[in-house]
């Protein structure tokens, strides 16, 4: 998401990264149990923030994947007087609707390569190395087209594999009335039927899909991501 420091660069936008719990300088509680990694958690993080800046009058809201799924379920919940504008770029409502677009996506590969990916989740055994290696494979395709990987990308994916409590938090949303963007991407892993309903449950929205990129415009279309 760094790459979005263009705001201020460009339009002396504001532009503030934190790390959530879990995540990069933050705690990562390793010690506390599943039941303390909630989606409220986040929220009142959010929120805590949000007070702590002094900026829950007027602020806007990016947030992308996981990002996406938090930022709606805020919206919707909280409904915070002062969110004039959010965008949630490549994030689904919702995980089942996510699962059955990937599951199409899977479908376009190879039979047994689907198979072997279906084996290893049902056994759990999704730490081998045949796992890892098809799943970076999907990835190439579907998540991230740049070769190399930048290297934030790889530190990201590779905090996800030391602490995965964050990303395995993730749900759907309901509506709000800030104005909203959507942005996607055809052969994205979040697929459209996972997008749709936000476009049609929020009363406010717009939708942009980018036509080069996957699941991660900022790097693979950054020109394009800065005129959305």
């Amino acid at each position: 998401m760094l790459s979005n420091q263009f705001l201020f660069e460009a339009y002396k936008i504001p532009v503030i990264f934190y790390d959530q719990i879990g995540n990069g300088a933050s705690s990562h509680a390793v010690d506390e149990p599943k039941t303390f990694w909630t989606p409220q958690l986040f929220m009142d993080e959010l929120n805590n923030l949000v007070e702590a800046l002094g900026i829950s009058q007027r602020f806007n809201l990016l947030g992308h994947s996981w990002g996406g799924m938090l930022v709606g379920n805020y919206a919707a919940q909280n409904v915070p007087e002062g969110l004039k504008k959010v965008i949630i770029a490549n994030a689904p409502s919702a995980i089942d609707l996510y699962e059955e677009g990937t599951m199409h996506l899977l479908e376009q590969f190879p039979k047994h390569f689907a198979d072997m990916l279906k084996k290893h989740e049902i056994a759990g055994t999704m730490d081998s190395s045949e796992f890892t290696e098809g799943m970076m494979k999907f990835n190439r395709k579907h998540v991230c087209t740049v070769d190399p990987w930048p290297e934030s990308l790889i530190q990201s994916f590779n905090a996800v594999q030391e602490n995965p409590n964050v990303y395995s938090t993730m749900w759907g949303h309901t509506d709000w009335n800030a104005r909203t963007l959507l942005i996607s991407a055809p052969l994205d892993e979040v697929q459209e039927i996972a997008v749709l309903p936000w476009f049609m449950g929020i009363s406010q929205v717009k939708w942009v899909e980018l036509q080069h990129s996957t699941h991660l415009p900022q790097f693979e279309e950054p020109g394009r991501c800065k005129i959305c």
